[in-house]
């Protein structure tokens, strides 16, 4: 299967960085209280050290809004996720437990405030993109199972026709939803220049993987100058 970002994403920031794991075999479960106190230790972490104020120009979350802006999305209407869960929880809110893949992501996503995103590969069966959309690109809403038209010219990321992620990093889709059946996922990072949280969350999740989750992994870099990848679904 093939991984590759159009080069219209690179006129826009040439420095986006898209970290790409492959875990396979992954054994997933229910949340463990060891899993639930990293993810609440992340909350109370950022509750500390980020200001409400101070949200929109934490690194990634600045340059998220700014593509999303020149790619003619209105991040304050259609906020990367990570915003929203960033805001959520700086106001005192937690997330819910939702199973021990899911909450960890959730964590690293926290510590290294970074876009993170999973996929379940038992519903991806064509090629992946990071692309402008076009006639015939199709979504279905997380918690729903009728797809939506998307509009042309949206910044997204596709499986073929079937959008996994709307609007660059604002929303997923219900297609490739994380469940405890999941076992070979694949991961969608996003950092910018040389910033450490790209790395760092990588090797995070590739731990997780591999120790938390008894699975194997496989890890690529994508940019300007490296566009496309292929592994084995």
């Amino acid at each position: 299967m093939k991984y590759s970002i159009e080069k219209t994403v690179f006129e826009i920031n040439s420095e986006i960085k898209f970290g790409i794991l492959i875990g396979k075999n992954i054994k997933n479960s229910e949340t463990t209280t060891e899993d639930e106190n990293r993810l609440r230790n992340s909350e109370e972490k950022m509750r500390e050290k980020v200001k409400a104020e101070e949200l929109r120009s934490l690194h990634n979350v600045y340059y998220y809004r700014d593509v999303m802006t020149k790619a003619g999305i209105n991040p304050n209407k259609y906020p990367a996720s990570v915003e929203a869960m960033f805001k959520r929880i700086i106001k005192g809110g937690s997330l819910p437990k939702i199973n021990a893949l899911v909450d960890l992501c959730n964590a690293v996503s926290i510590e290294q405030i970074i876009s993170l995103g999973g996929h379940d590969l038992s519903d991806i069966h064509e090629d992946l993109e990071v692309r402008f959309s076009k006639e015939g690109d199709k979504f279905i809403p997380f918690g729903f199972n009728d797809y939506e038209a998307v509009d042309k010219n949206e910044l997204v990321f596709t499986s073929g026709n079937n959008v996994q992620t709307r609007k660059w990093v604002w929303r997923q889709s219900e297609l490739g939803k994380i469940t405890l059946d999941s076992n070979n996922v694949f991961f969608q990072l996003v950092g910018f220049k040389d910033d450490p949280s790209l790395s760092n969350a990588m090797d995070e999740i590739e731990n997780l993987i591999i120790k938390r989750f008894n699975g194997n992994c496989e890890k690529y870099l994508v940019d300007i100058n490296n566009s496309s990848i292929e592994f084995l679904n």
